[in-house]
């Protein structure tokens, strides 16, 4: 799940609200490619990833699930090795906090983009439905405490959740989701994605539903347009844990991904770690 996430938030990364005519002359799968304004480099993934390995970490390392430990988790991950890809405020409120004590003291988590849904994919691992939302909706609290930012995050890990235990088909997939979390699940996303937690949710899902391979689905999620490193992150979380989907990520994308300190290798050890909470 992580290395397949990584690989969507970076491939993701160098088409985030990019011209339509670059998406698609370049949405080719042949190598990352370089954002025309932003500053990140071709492999490297952003801020989709690093929560979610604060995510995972937390998973793992079995303490309790409070807002305080988490809180720390948040900032440990990022001060440890900062990147771009954050928002600009959020990039700057990490900046400037010292640890989870501060992040809760000084958060004002009301925001209902995509920051808690792009993290969530990890907290599918757990085996009741009941655990993966009731944990998905402390974590997203944390800083996005709105209807639309909780319910995004608890609908990126059902989808996660509902692969990982073979819960049904995956022509079924949209009607669990929308068992659990209001919104129309049922009807195609088309058409760019915006900023909304709900938005990328919606279009990750739109890809999963519609391709039977991750290269095929990281393709989509990247021709929406918009908030594309998030939908990629969402859609290949899931899609990665699924026995109907045929693994084929290009070797390129995976040889190519960063592998810093908690780069790739790393990444695939977390990965073998979070696994191992499956029931």
């Amino acid at each position: 799940m992580l290395v397949e996430l990584a690989v969507g938030d970076a491939y993701g990364a160098g088409f985030e609200y990019s011209p339509n005519r670059m998406i698609a002359e370049q949405n080719n799968l042949s190598g990352y490619v370089q954002h025309p304004r932003h500053g990140i480099h071709p492999g490297c993934y952003t801020d989709d990833t690093q929560m979610s390995i604060a995510i995972a970490e937390a998973i793992v390392s079995g303490e309790p699930w409070t807002s305080e430990s988490l809180a720390h988790r948040f900032v440990a991950a990022f001060k440890r090795d900062p990147r771009e890809g954050y928002a600009g405020g959020f990039y700057a409120f990490l900046q400037a906090v010292n640890d989870g004590d501060e992040f809760l003291a000084k958060i004002r988590p009301h925001s209902d983009k995509s920051g808690a849904a792009m993290r969530a994919a990890p907290i599918g691992i757990f085996p009741d439905v009941g655990t993966v939302i009731e944990r998905c909706k402390l974590q997203a609290a944390l800083t996005h405490n709105t209807p639309d930012g909780i319910n995004a995050a608890i609908a990126a890990s059902l989808m996660s959740h509902y692969f990982i235990y073979n819960v049904g088909s995956k022509s079924e997939l949209p009607q669990f989701i929308a068992k659990f979390v209001p919104g129309s699940w049922l009807t195609p996303w088309q058409g760019k994605v915006g900023s909304k937690g709900l938005m990328s949710v919606h279009a990750a899902l739109t890809a999963v539903m519609s391709y039977h391979s991750l290269s095929e689905i990281l393709k989509a999620c990247i021709a929406f347009t918009g908030d594309v490193d998030t939908v990629a992150t969402i859609a290949l979380a899931a899609a990665s844990c699924s026995n109907a989907i045929v693994q084929d990520i290009p070797s390129i994308l995976i040889d190519t991904l960063e592998n810093e300190e908690y780069g790739l290798d790393y990444l695939r050890k977390l990965d073998a770690q979070l696994m191992q909470n499956a029931a």
